[in-house]
């Protein structure tokens, strides 16, 4: 007898009830086969105990000194079997034709179970299968729900797990202190050769961060010394705030296309810089708010909307559109559009041949092959990293002094002319809460903010778990979120983690975050003394330098892949790619997310239901699909679900189920096979279940029962029972209604049905 709870039955002992149940075997035996027959069986001695296992060992092959043994346990077998099959006399043959789950058309089923079963034995020495009880979870009060709920959601990782069992409040003050700073964690223990692997990186990006950082101001439609402000102060604050030891820290290439895609859509960057430049600073400080806010309320599932899958395909548009954008320096063009769809960049190309610049496009592509020539070279030496990482600034320097020397003779090429000298001017006063730009500013913000939140996060825990350390979600949104905060009041503009810096940093040693502070020392150096000596730096260098950079993004590698694994990711994939080559850079974005929505709906409204066998010589239920070996017990159609039964999916599992169902009797009717007359359902991947799901399983057990079958629950999890159990619809069930295992369920049902007259 099956409990569903502890205190509505009697056992013999806590926690289960003996019974003596039928073996699969033999429930297969008690009507038509409709499996695949097992795997040959060791004969057992006859005994006088009735009971059977929920299945048969694997038989060893027979030894020719106890063939005459076997041979009479066999005539047993075959004895009994006869005695219980409706038609002993075909057993011998149709047999060995049941090769299939179920039996072939137009053949009796009964003569296949009579020749399997003459090889197997009828009674096996074996001690009572067990039918435990299905037990409620502790009792809870509401607040205790709710705070352990909201801790699951909220605070995954315990955050306050380090300030437990604290001997004084001294200790934890100063576990506080380091845990809002992680500088002073491991500052303690900083020395000197830690910080002169930290000079090596910290000088080796700084290389990298100069010329990157011109071309991604500019890639923003901004003053090019607001790229070297950028990579200034974000770094000092985030040496402090910030729990990656490795990651790279100044403009990237995709939030400075989507600001400047997003920010000239209304307003003119060269009509006029003074309020392009002032929705640029308002953006970035929304967009500091919005990541510092996710981190201090714990919000970061927000930015998992956007996909691996989403994110593939929209960095590879972006990737090209801002390599078409480049054409413009790489050819000469000065009249050129300020869209970012595909085909008005390319129409734009074409349309202003008369403007291309022969000496521009010899440098442009000469410096650009240079470029990509040491991208490669470091990409298959590894430990040549060195040389990618320089060639930028080395492009600078070169192209500097050629152009310099040819000053009188190349007119047609553009230069970058005269940078303010000095520090990082202070930009508060241009920060702006009202008037009719300040939405476009906040939508600006919110977007960069994610999209820079998202690659600076997954930049610094790919490096963190190459040095196997952990990096804090929530921190680092506070951390980025804080530095572009205090950017936007600092002449800069939207700033994370680059990929391709927090590479170079990695590969040159960094030990620490104080090789950010050496970049940014090396930065200061340049923007006091240095500035004059960019003047004749040519813009097509710039142009060679973005290519160069972004052309990593475009990862075909993960988009076949994507379509080996999964079509859905690869459909959303490539939904986001063309949304962004052929509509819009922030409406291929938002197509991104939608998707990756639309795909959490399909898999939250739309759930796998399968069809369960049992594993030969186990008590495990398993898709039919997946094991094929899984055989399918006879008068028993057993389903799992796999998800949480919700408003959302209960109408649709009911019909799914009902179908099942259908299917099956309409299989069985077809081939001769024994009657329908149980579902289990296994509930083990049902984590959760709403009132909508409660009501479902009512109405699903009263239009099974008005069709003479039985529903049986198994194994429901803690927090589903507790909800059952409240509902009140295990009354309906009755005790043999709900079972701890699928095993237990199909023997006790079984030991039932041959227990009644």
């Amino acid at each position: 007898m099956s409990a569903s709870y502890p205190e509505d039955v009697q056992s013999s002992e806590p926690g289960f009830t003996s019974a003596t149940p039928s073996t699969f075997e033999s429930v297969r035996s008690s009507g038509q086969l409709e499996s695949m027959p097992p795997p040959q069986q060791q004969s057992q001695p006859q005994t006088q105990t009735q009971t059977q296992p929920p299945s048969l060992p694997p038989l060893p092959p027979h030894s020719d000194q106890n063939n005459e043994g076997t041979r009479s346990k066999r005539r047993r077998g075959k004895a009994n079997v006869a005695n219980e099959s409706p038609n002993p006399s075909q057993s011998e043959e149709q047999g060995t034709e049941a090769q299939s789950p179920y039996p072939p058309m137009g053949v009796n089923s009964t003569t296949t179970v009579n020749k399997i079963q003459s090889e197997l034995p009828m009674s096996v020495v074996s001690s009572p299968l067990e039918i435990h009880n299905v037990r409620l979870p502790p009792r809870r009060s509401t607040s205790q729900k709710l705070r352990q709920r909201l801790s699951d959601i909220f605070f995954p990782d315990d955050p306050l797990h380090r300030f437990k069992n604290q001997p004084s409040w001294l200790v934890k003050l100063m576990l506080g202190v380091q845990c809002m700073f992680p500088i002073f964690q491991w500052g303690p223990t900083y020395n000197l050769s830690l910080f002169r692997s930290d000079v090596i990186s910290g000088l080796t990006i700084a290389s990298l961060a100069i010329p990157q950082g011109i071309s991604y101001a500019k890639l923003a439609n901004l003053p090019p010394i607001i790229g070297l402000y950028s990579s200034f102060v974000p770094p000092l604050i985030y040496s402090l705030l910030g729990s990656s030891k490795h990651l790279g820290v100044g403009p990237v290439s995709i939030a400075s296309l989507v600001m400047g895609s997003m920010l000239s859509e209304t307003v003119s960057y060269t009509q006029d810089p003074i309020l392009y430049l002032k929705l640029a600073f308002t953006a970035t400080f929304f967009a500091g708010v919005f990541q510092s806010s996710l981190g201090i309320l714990r919000l970061g599932f927000v930015i998992d909307f956007l996909s691996k899958a989403t994110l593939v395909g929209f960095m590879a548009g972006a990737a090209i559109i801002v390599s078409l954008q480049q054409l413009k320096g790489l050819l000469g063009i000065v009249h050129f559009t300020s869209k970012m769809q595909i085909i008005p960049v390319l129409a734009s190309v074409f349309k202003q041949k008369e403007e291309w610049s022969w000496q521009t496009i010899v440098l442009g592509f000469g410096f650009l092959a240079f470029l990509l020539i040491t991208r490669h070279i470091s990409l298959r030496k590894p430990n040549l990293f060195w040389v990618s990482a320089a060639a930028p600034l080395a492009s600078v320097i070169l192209s500097t002094i050629l152009v310099f020397l040819l000053r009188n003779k190349a007119h047609g090429i553009a230069i970058i002319g005269e940078l303010p000298k000095g520090l990082n001017p202070p930009s508060s006063n241009m920060l702006f809460f009202s008037g009719p730009y300040l939405a476009l500013a906040i939508k600006t913000g919110i977007v960069t903010g994610i999209l820079s939140l998202t690659e600076g996060i997954a930049v610094g825990r790919t490096f963190a778990a190459l040095k196997n350390y952990q990096v804090d979600g929530n921190k680092e949104m506070m951390a980025i979120g804080i530095m572009n905060i205090a950017g936007s009041c600092s002449s800069c503009y939207v700033t994370t983690g680059s990929f391709s810096r927090s590479a170079v940093n990695y590969n040159a040693g960094a030990q620490t975050a104080v090789s950010n502070i050496i970049m940014a020392s090396a930065v200061l150096v340049t923007l006091l003394f240095l500035m004059p000596l960019f003047y004749y730096t040519p813009n097509v260098v710039l142009a060679a330098i973005i290519i160069t950079a972004v052309i990593g993004l475009i990862d075909y590698q993960a988009s076949y892949k994507l379509w080996k694994v999964d079509k859905l990711d690869f459909l959303a994939c490539m939904c986001s790619f063309f949304g962004v080559l052929f509509i819009s850079v922030p409406l291929g974005l938002s197509i991104a997310v939608a998707i990756s929505v639309f795909k959490i709906l399909l898999h939250v409204s739309r759930p796998n239901t399968l069809v369960l066998g049992n594993i030969p010589g186990t008590t495990i239920f398993h898709n039919v699909n997946q094991y094929r070996e899984a055989l399918r017990i006879p008068s028993f159609l057993i389903l799992a679900v796999e998800s949480p039964i919700y408003f959302a999916n209960s109408t649709y599992l009911q019909e799914r189920i009902l179908r099942w169902v259908r299917e099956e009797e309409e299989h069985i009717k077809a081939n001769n096979g024994s009657k329908l007359e149980c579902i289990i359902l296994d509930m083990t991947a049902v984590t959760a279940i709403d009132t909508s799901g409660i009501d479902t399983l009512c109405e699903l057990r009263k239009m099974l029962e008005k069709r003479s079958l039985q529903l049986v629950l198994a194994n429901p999890v803690g927090s589903v029972m507790e909800k059952l159990h409240q509902s009140n619809i295990l009354d309906s069930f009755g005790l043999k209604g709900v079972y701890l295992t699928v095993a237990e369920a199909v023997a006790d049902i079984s030991s039932s049905w041959k227990a009644q007259p």
